[in-house]
């Protein structure tokens, strides 16, 4: 869809400028910033659909990537490098290098906050916050910057949200409907009131939404007393200049919706060598 959508097998700049339709070129993909590469798998799909194109038939890219997913790459690095037909690798360029931008910023944005957590026993969530479609993608970038995925879809787990909780009759009504359903269950609670409410039902996990680190604090010594096996999610507002103050609390996840949602690219480029 990518390549339809850049018209890659119709660009008529390089069809009028590049007379000769099997000239090879050298290319490297390098590093223009510290960052943690992903993408690879990517980049070899996108180079296996030009190949079997019928615009490049008889024509060849090869590939070598020096760096893997998940692995460090600092400024200036070279990823990968490789030969191909000149008019076939301009025709895969953009697309290759928006990809592996865009996923390589949210392997580098994840690791940066599992970074400035220091703190191993929490695991850093992503959220649904993703494109359409991109999400698979998105969530495996998020695992090759050390963190980890939360629910796929809508069908993976229960998860009480505000707007359940409103539309449902409150926290006793939904939960009470939902914890008779053998599934995983997990509640959203805005307030000490809320946490207090989920207690008697014992869900699997509690998320504790846009509270304050005191609010935070006194529902973690509820949940704990009442509820020790229940699992504890800190979410909303939490961003790299006070992740740090969530160090020392006794919870096991803080999900983080802008890992995937509002990272700006990190810059890679591709060359002729």
């Amino acid at each position: 869809m990518a390549l339809d959508e850049d018209m890659a097998f119709d660009d008529i700049t390089s069809d009028l400028t590049i007379t000769n339709n099997n000239s090879l070129v050298n290319f490297q993909i390098n590093s223009r910033q510290d960052m943690i590469f992903c993408g690879k798998d990517v980049a070899f799909e996108v180079i296996n659909q030009l190949k079997n194109a019928d615009k490049f038939a008889n024509q060849n890219i090869e590939i070598n990537f020096h760096k893997q997913d998940g692995e460090l790459v600092k400024k200036s690095q070279n990823i990968a490098t490789g030969t191909a037909n000149i008019k076939m690798i301009l025709a895969g360029e953009r697309v290759i290098l928006n990809l592996i931008q865009h996923l390589s910023s949210i392997a580098t944005g994840t690791h940066k906050f599992v970074e400035a957590l220091d703190n191993k026993k929490i695991k850093i969530l992503d959220t649904r916050k993703t494109l359409p479609i991109y999400r698979y993608l998105q969530k495996y970038a998020v695992r090759c910057g050390g963190g980890f995925n939360h629910r796929m879809n809508l069908r993976d787990q229960i998860l009480i949200k505000d707007n359940h909780i409103s539309a449902g009759g409150g926290v006793d009504n939904v939960l009470n409907k939902a914890i008779n359903q053998n599934l995983k269950v997990e509640i959203e609670c805005d307030n000490i009131q809320q946490v207090e409410q989920s207690l008697p039902y014992a869900p699997d996990i509690i998320m504790l939404d846009n509270m304050s680190i005191i609010e935070v604090q006194k529902a973690i010594n509820l949940i704990r007393q009442k509820l020790p096996n229940t699992l504890i999610e800190v979410s909303g507002g939490v961003d790299l200049s006070n992740i740090g103050n969530y160090r020392q609390l006794d919870i096991d996840f803080i999900s983080v919706g802008s890992l995937t949602n509002s990272l700006q690219n990190v810059d890679i480029g591709l060359d002729f060598i």
